[in-house]
């Protein structure tokens, strides 16, 4: 893999293009807001056992200055997607795969109706990250681990070489044969913490987790998208579950992904995180009252 380009330079893809660049990679970062000062400073990344400054950045405002790359990671949040059709064509070559991080179901289609289903790739991120200055990327669970994976196949020579190319960053890597059993596993914790973080009044995890009421919501959320998982073949296991409620404590006062999203104003990832697995679930026949309440309210408290 020689070329990586870096498709929407946030805090995510921010920390994986400079840990992959610092590791020898050849890093292309596409990004809008930051531009001048990421050309002008590079990035830094402040995380528990280091400072690391990463300069300077191979950094572009357009996809076509880019050019043709072996590898696209989209790192977009998927309230973005509708962009993914003029960002991702001038970056593909013959051979070009293209890796999306992104959260939820259904990424992976979209990317594939774009590029063709035989470039895609999944990839889900286990960390805790946050921007906060341009260019400067604070990292709360680092290097934490990724989930590799192609889009409906099982693995193959091409996303373990993948995987390696991250592994080689410091980061813990997966790779596994069935993309969307890991895509539902995520889920377990994603859409409570996430959903409750948002839907409860904009708050951690701690606080979450301190509330008797609020607590009380989570298990029965994971059972209900542990059962939408087993309609569509992907068994998870109790000791599975449980382990995410027992490490969420852990994490101390953690603001989750859509937390942050929601609290700076920006779109929460409603759809990709609660509609979709809602709508996948509803349509093999299962009643998700849980979560169908949960996704209204979120529909709601980030209608603004």
């Amino acid at each position: 893999m020689k070329t990586i380009a870096i498709v929407g330079a946030g805090a995510l893809g921010s920390y994986y293009g400079a840990r992959l660049g610092l590791a020898g990679a050849d890093v292309k970062l596409l990004l809008r807001r930051e531009l001048a000062a990421v050309r002008a400073h590079g990035l830094t990344l402040r995380e528990r056992d280091a400072t690391r400054r990463y300069a300077p950045v191979a950094a572009f405002a357009r996809p076509e200055e880019i050019g043709p790359v072996d590898l696209v990671v989209i790192a977009l949040k998927t309230t973005a997607n509708a962009a993914l059709a003029q960002l991702l064509p001038p970056l593909l070559g013959p051979d070009t795969a293209v890796l999306t991080l992104q959260n939820g179901l259904g990424n992976e289609e979209c990317v594939a109706g774009i590029v063709g289903a035989e470039r895609v790739l999944g990839g889900l991120c286990y960390i805790g990250v946050t921007r906060e200055a341009p260019g400067e990327i604070v990292g709360y669970h680092t290097p934490g681990k990724m989930t590799f994976g192609e889009f409906g196949r099982p693995a193959g020579d091409r996303v373990r070489g993948i995987a390696a190319i991250f592994a080689g960053s410091g980061v813990q890597v997966r790779v596994v044969d069935k993309l969307d059993e890991a895509r539902w596993q995520k889920l377990i914790w994603n859409v409570p913490f996430n959903g409750l973080a948002v839907a409860r009044g904009g708050i951690t995890t701690d606080r979450l987790l301190a509330d008797p009421a609020i607590a009380a919501e989570v298990r029965p959320l994971m059972n209900e998208v542990a059962a939408a998982a087993c309609a569509f073949g992907h068994d998870i296991p109790e000791t599975f579950i449980q382990a995410q409620v027992e490490v969420t404590p852990t994490m101390g006062a953690y603001r989750p992904s859509s937390l942050v999203d929601f609290l700076a104003g920006g779109e929460v990832e409603v759809e990709a995180i609660w509609g979709e697995p809602l709508r996948r679930a509803q349509a093999a026949g299962l009643a998700m009252p849980r979560l169908a309440a949960l996704y209204a309210e979120l529909k709601r408290v980030t209608a603004r």
